[in-house]
């Protein structure tokens, strides 16, 4: 990073800290095992506090060496040696009772052209796979975007919202506010030096709600008592939506037969009437929130959703009917996207797996590379 320099001078008193070709620099704080060579366009940089430098002697190939110490094993042998009650921390002391072993100059030249040849083709395959998990989330958008926002109807004539942030909409379609659709509770202040155990309820935080799912298990509990329940518990339909944090991750609730409570970080939405689908609701605040719809909400330092201003929202409203056609249609659609983005993402943790078990059988000698093509 550019931003991260220092003066010539300082340069100049540190010298013995400038880094070299062939140097290993470790991260000292953090997950155990960072490590990377140095190459030409890093040298002459210094070595931080944050990090410490291995330099070797002429019996062992840095090429080699940092393919070993950048080992799965090696880095367990970090972790369990590290020091720290509260975050790992690397020093020389540990890192320098690592044993690696080296073979002679042309076998460990033979390992680390072996290796860079055959991870440079898993790299190559990973990379693809991070290029279709990106453009699957791209589609992922779009499909949701144009589906909340224009419908499925292609030939539907259009008219402007009046919305900057949301342009045209089908003319059959409406933009009431929130409030005229949706009742918008904030949940219940935890207090804890209120808590008198004789009300207590599961309760949900900002962080079991994430997008299209709630964690109901392993939950806190709070005081709601039963005249509090319209306002403060939750039922299935409700759509819950984040205040704070990533604003507007939300979710429905589905299958809760028991009460269950909601703190203040997050908003519950209960449809007014029949004519609304929380769903579609819930795609909606999908194709809001990746819109930046709410980036800034409350202009705070940390971005707050406040009932005030969610309530205030206009987002489209088709007929009812059409709002149930959309949800299936992106149900089913979406479904076959995520589909294909876990079989991405199983791709890539096998070639991740293959790439570490080959560094690991190639440089401790399981593997004999010294005549592989």
């Amino acid at each position: 990073d550019a931003s991260c320099t220092v003066p010539v001078q300082i340069v100049d008193r540190l010298s013995e800290h400038k880094l070299a070709v062939g140097d290993i620099v470790f991260a000292r704080r953090g997950e155990m095992g960072r490590c990377a060579m140095v190459g030409p366009s890093e040298e002459g940089w210094l070595c931080g506090t944050g990090s410490l430098n291995v330099r070797l002697n002429q019996r062992a190939l840095p090429e080699y060496v940092s393919k070993f110490l950048g080992t799965s094993y090696v880095k367990e042998l970090l972790k369990l040696e590290s020091v720290g009650s509260t975050m790992d921390n690397l020093n020389t002391a540990i890192l320098s009772r690592v044993r690696v072993p080296i073979p002679s100059i042309e076998e460990q030249s033979s390992v680390a052209t072996f290796l860079d040849r055959e991870t440079a083709k898993i790299d190559a395959l990973i990379a693809e796979q991070e290029k279709l998990l990106a453009l699957l989330a791209e589609k992922r958008q779009a499909t949701i975007s144009h589906a909340v926002t224009r419908g499925l109807n292609p030939n539907a004539p259009m008219k402007d919202s009046g919305i900057s942030w949301l342009g045209e909409v089908p003319v059959h379609w409406v933009t009431p506010p929130l409030r005229l659709r949706y009742a918008c509770e904030l949940g219940k202040m935890l207090d804890s030096a209120k808590i008198s155990g004789e009300h207590l309820v599961p309760y949900l935080r900002n962080t079991d709600v994430q997008w299209d799912r709630i964690n109901i298990t392993d939950l806190p509990e709070m005081d709601i008592s039963e005249d509090e329940y319209p306002r403060y518990t939750v039922r299935p339909g409700d759509l819950l939506v984040c205040e704070g944090g990533e604003v507007g991750r939300a979710a429905v609730v589905r299958d809760v037969s028991y009460v269950l409570g909601f703190q203040k970080a997050l908003h519950r939405l209960r449809p007014c009437a029949d004519d609304e689908n929380p769903r579609f609701m819930y795609y909606t605040f999908c194709w809001a929130a990746k819109r930046g719809v709410f980036d800034g909400a409350g202009q705070a330092t940390i971005a707050h959703l406040t009932g005030e201003q969610l309530r205030g929202y206009r987002f489209p409203k088709p007929p009812v009917f059409e709002q149930h056609e959309i949800v299936s249609f992106l149900d089913a659609e979406i479904g076959k996207l995520d589909g294909l983005r876990i079989e991405a993402e199983r791709g890539i943790a096998l070639l991740t797996e293959r790439r570490s078990a080959l560094i690991s059988a190639a440089v401790t000698g399981k593997i004999d590379v010294r005549h592989a093509a």
